[in-house]
């Protein structure tokens, strides 16, 4: 089982090995859902970006299995290259461990289109070597209505012409456009150094990329999870074999 709680919700996700079987997420830190799911786990993994209340790591420790807190001192099977591990979201890591488990031994960019945008790499030998950090969707319209007094907040819905007619479809159409062809910049230029690479595209945002970059590239809106699993089994595998 793999609970990954974020700023505001707590997911679930149950595997058999690598098959995902069932998920779903609540409002909050509470993790009520493990009084529900989770009873019938043989192990279970927690990342979490917010300190847990007496109750929620209570319902932690009632579950009947071990549980593994996933920190940047948790062997991965990548060798982390990030100079200040300790820094590192455990989400950006555990997406590339989630990438490389599905295409192991090829260079790897991993974008994920959240809250930030985050591009990071793995090499073909599986290091992870870092990535990059950039405002997301929501965080750049936010900031034209902050920093403009005399432009809107606008809204991620509606039209997004390829050139605006009006403020609001100029503005919507320019971060979008411009997420769009940031993407499509950094794809073309990792292929220049890496031929055989592979992209991973998650994240609750999505945009119309060109042909000319889909055919090297993998939607998995999963793929944390995906990662966090792999982790488990990675550990549960160690762990047997010091026996």
């Amino acid at each position: 089982m793999v609970i990954d709680i974020g700023n505001t919700t707590g997911k679930y996700f149950c595997f058999e090995g690598e098959e995902l079987l069932a998920h779903g997420s609540e409002e909050g830190h509470a993790l009520n859902f493990l009084a529900h799911i989770g009873q019938d786990a043989a192990a279970a993994i927690v990342s979490t970006v917010v300190d847990l209340a007496p109750e929620a790591e209570a319902r932690l420790r009632a579950l009947p299995c071990s549980v593994l807190r996933f920190t940047a001192a948790t062997p991965t099977p990548l060798t982390n290259r990030y100079r200040t591990p300790a820094t590192l979201g455990t989400d950006r890591l555990a997406a590339a461990v989630g990438a490389w488990a599905q295409q192991p031994h090829r260079p790897l960019l991993v974008i994920d289109a959240g809250s930030c945008i985050t591009f990071d790499f793995v090499t073909a030998d599986g290091a992870y070597v870092g990535g990059n950090i950039a405002p997301g969707l929501h965080a750049r319209l936010q900031a034209i209505g902050d920093y403009f007094p005399r432009l809107p907040l606008v809204s991620a819905e509606g039209d997004t012409p390829e050139l605006g007619y009006d403020t609001e479809t100029a503005i919507r159409a320019g971060v979008i456009q411009g997420m769009k062809h940031e993407i499509e910049g950094y794809i073309a230029a990792f292929r220049k150094k890496y031929a055989d690479l592979l992209v991973f595209l998650t994240g609750g945002d999505e945009f119309r990329l060109d042909d000319s970059v889909k055919s090297c590239i993998f939607a998995d809106h999963f793929i944390v999870p995906r990662g966090l699993n792999h982790i488990l089994c990675h550990h549960l595998s160690m762990t047997k074999a010091s026996l």
